[in-house]
């Protein structure tokens, strides 16, 4: 038996710029103030300290963990708040040093109630420790580890999900590719068919729809925004957003005043070849370029790799297929969600534990085998691409500057979004049964070398780029 992890758990909406040092740490906060609720020692609390160990502190400045702390212990949502006023609260902490909470009780907060330590915990690389006080004792400590994707746990948690997936609650228990395939073999079933009927289990066909629609929508928003929006990027590096200027040289004359009509707008534009690549390469960036701005952005399956997924589905609606619509976004979203779950049980989506290829290579993995379904291709062949396009990214590192998600992983997103359609196309090219390599063996192979990876070059900025390009030189 394995675990189930939903689409709605790999595509998951909320604010930038990283989903494990910034929306897991946020949700920490969220979920240990409710047990604080839950439990009634929230009356009692009048003082809050917070300790971050390992990545989340050696990037934590970097990734805004500090912030996400603040609206995580404000009970702000993430999903739903308005980006406007991120700041507002968080300036307004800073300056008052005081914590505001749901139904008006306020403690004080001063500025060294986060403290940011070098040493990692042995459970987990992103590990956060929240103690709550009264009246000088320590009356509650509960430490959580962000593991990638917004995804949260504790240590005497089971690694796996709550929902078991067995043949009895669900009718097609996934952990591995091949059994992916085999079912979809023998039922005639392409891998959304499949990935939906166990979505019924436990959402609505029409929730289901909603949900999709809603995050389709994000992703569209956020490259509407990110297109039609210049200037240099927060953090200090200085780095000038580059999608504006790209969309502004290929967008010409089109006329629009939504994201809906966008579409519409580029769809009617004749594209030459090399602007293929600027399209998908200005799709991506727009995404991660809003991302590293504190926007909202859809996990795919993290914050760091955001760009990659709705860039190649945006490749498909403008440049492959004008006639697609919701059934189109809807397989595609439904199949890399699968692919990207298989990847988070038999390996990980952290690039904490196993460096870029585990966010930028998962994401163009789903990517690839997404779009292989949408261009016609068997769920063997989807399979097929999914396993090119993490081949490809094996053994990347996460080595960012000034431990800000801009260089080099906004490029990092066009890149991962042009290989997904290479393998795409590749795979539509190849005979299944004639392959060496399956997914599931490469994605064993990511993990291996997750594991052998040294630790500076999982999202701690004490290698690669993160020290040979220091912020002087930017």
């Amino acid at each position: 038996m394995s675990q189930f992890i939903s689409v709605f758990d790999m595509l998951k909406i909320g604010v930038g710029p990283s989903s494990s040092h910034t929306l897991g740490p946020w949700r920490a906060a969220q979920e240990w103030i409710q047990k604080l609720r839950d439990t009634s020692l929230f009356v009692f609390i009048d003082a809050v300290k917070v300790d971050l160990y390992g990545s989340l502190s050696l990037t934590g400045k970097g990734h805004a963990t500090d912030l996400a702390i603040l609206l995580g212990l404000s009970e702000a949502d993430p999903e739903y708040i308005p980006i406007e006023d991120i700041y507002t609260i968080v300036d307004r902490i800073n300056v008052q040093k005081e914590l505001h909470f749901k139904g008006g009780k306020n403690i004080v907060f001063p500025n060294d109630s986060i403290q940011f330590h070098k040493e990692f915990l042995p459970f987990h690389a992103n590990g956060v420790t929240f103690r709550g006080f009264s009246e000088g004792k320590e009356i509650s400590t509960e430490t959580y580890y962000s593991i990638g994707g917004g995804f949260i746990i504790q240590e005497n948690d089971s690694l796996e999900e709550e929902i078991e997936i067995n043949k009895q609650n669900f009718p097609y228990p996934i952990n591995r590719a091949k059994q992916l395939e085999e079912y979809c073999e023998r039922d005639g079933l392409l891998i959304s068919e499949i990935v939906f009927k166990n979505e019924l289990e436990i959402n609505s066909a029409s929730k289901i729809d909603l949900e999709l629609d809603r995050i389709w929508d994000t992703m569209l928003e956020c490259m509407y925004i990110g297109c039609h929006t210049k200037g240099i990027l927060p953090g200090g590096l200085n780095v000038k957003r580059r999608a504006y200027d790209t969309h502004q040289k290929l967008i010409k004359d089109g006329e629009y005043s939504n994201p809906k009509e966008w579409i519409t707008a580029i769809r009617s534009i004749e594209v030459k070849f090399r602007e293929i690549l600027k399209w998908v390469s200005c799709f991506a960036l727009s995404v991660n370029e809003v991302n590293a701005s504190l926007g909202r952005v859809v996990t795919a399956p993290t914050n760091g790799s955001a760009g990659v997924i709705p860039a190649v589905l945006m490749y498909y609606l403008v440049i492959e297929n004008h006639d697609a619509d919701f059934k189109e976004i809807k397989q595609f979203l439904l199949t890399a969600g699968e692919i990207g779950s298989i990847f988070k049980k038999n390996a990980t989506i952290s690039a904490a534990m196993g460096g870029c290829q585990a966010e930028i290579g998962v994401s163009s993995a789903m990517a690839a085998g997404a779009l292989t379904e949408l261009l016609g291709g068997t769920p063997a062949q989807s399979l097929v691409a999914a396993e090119i396009a993490m081949e490809h990214h094996l053994g990347l590192t996460c080595d960012p500057i000034g431990g800000l998600v801009q260089v080099p992983c906004i490029e990092r997103n066009s890149m991962g979004a042009i290989k997904a359609i290479n393998a795409a196309e590749m795979a539509l090219e190849t005979d299944p049964k004639e392959v060496k390599v399956p997914l599931d063996k490469v994605i064993d192979t990511m993990w291996e070398t997750a594991k052998d990876m040294h630790k500076n070059y999982k999202e701690t900025s004490e290698g690669g780029l993160a020290i040979n390009v220091g912020l002087a030189d930017c």
